[in-house]
């Protein structure tokens, strides 16, 4: 399965542009979708799905053509939104027994293995015959991706996935999507917590105000951040001064003030040492500094290359 995005813009009726003609092709595996509130990742997820209709342009499964085969589109699709609601009167089983039924496997036997295999997959199976509504922030996620992905969907799709978890239950859920894509699937992870990017996907794409800003791997976007990432000891006065100039990254007390990381071209005489970016610290840099004046910077645009849009 390839999905092939192709001039996609999205004008809601108060005439926002949500997305503008937007292009972007995605293979197999795990795939990263950043941006800030407000960038379009949603609008393009919700269009995915086959929630909402695009102003033009489209998207290809394959060859199927969202804008024409959505029967064929829904049957390979798994869903796990932000805001992942169950109804109020079914236990873990019984919710996750209705999800099969919708995925299309029959009978009631057959849906009982199923339903048990993946209950054990994401480690419900112990809280089974609990109320699916009484079920922790974490077993909740955890239950949205079993049902996201019992009926083997070739394309995958969540949203903020991991938003509230705490870090162990991160990592399990992490895992968990690790797994999955290990089978020729396709896995569209949209967050703004961008270690998540950085723990799974081999590529990802950046909106910005509907935009295509950037596509590549990590660790193309963390080399665009090397030599910008400083750690400096400041007092409290300069702390001040230091948050109003540039993006102040990380923040801890020390005798007399703070150690902290920013991210600059320089720091006009402050000291300090440059470390090694991180994808957080790339991602500031890029929104901070490349977005804002991107053709200063790079007045050799073969230089930047293919990391540009």
């Amino acid at each position: 399965m390839n999905i092939r995005i192709k001039e996609l813009s999205k004008i809601y009726p108060d005439g926002h542009k949500a997305l503008n003609n937007l292009n972007l092709d995605i293979e197999p595996g795990m795939f990263g979708l950043l941006g800030p509130n407000g960038a379009g990742k949603t609008t393009l997820m919700r269009i995915m799905t086959l929630l909402q209709s695009a102003s033009a342009g489209t998207i290809y499964f394959d060859d199927y053509d969202i804008a024409k085969d959505r029967r064929a589109i829904r049957s390979v699709l798994g869903y796990l939104p932000q805001d992942f609601r169950f109804f109020e009167k079914l236990k873990t089983w019984e919710f996750l027994d209705y999800g099969a039924g919708l995925a299309g496997i029959k009978g009631v036997r057959k849906r009982k293995e199923v339903v048990d295999e993946m209950l054990r997959k994401v480690g419900l199976y112990d809280v089974r015959d609990r109320w699916a509504n009484r079920l922790s922030g974490g077993m909740k996620r955890r239950l949205g991706i079993a049902q996201a992905i019992i009926g083997h969907p070739k394309v995958i799709i969540v949203d903020e996935p991991t938003t509230g978890l705490d870090p162990e239950e991160r990592i399990r859920f992490r895992n968990i999507l690790s797994e999955v894509s290990d089978q020729d699937v396709i896995i569209i992870l949209s967050t703004h917590i961008v270690g998540d990017i950085s723990s799974t996907c081999k590529k990802l794409a950046l909106l910005n105000k509907g935009q295509l800003k950037f596509e590549g791997s990590p660790d193309d976007m963390i080399d665009l951040a090397q030599g910008k990432v400083w750690e400096i000891f400041v007092t409290d006065v300069e702390f001040k001064e230091m948050k109003e100039k540039y993006p102040v990254i990380s923040t801890i007390p020390s005798d007399g003030g703070w150690d902290i990381q920013v991210v600059a071209e320089n720091l006009e005489g402050m000291g300090g040492k440059q470390i090694p970016p991180n994808i957080e610290h790339a991602y500031v840099y890029f929104m901070d500094y490349l977005l804002q004046d991107r053709m200063e910077m790079y007045a050799d645009k073969e230089t930047a290359g293919d990391l540009f849009k």
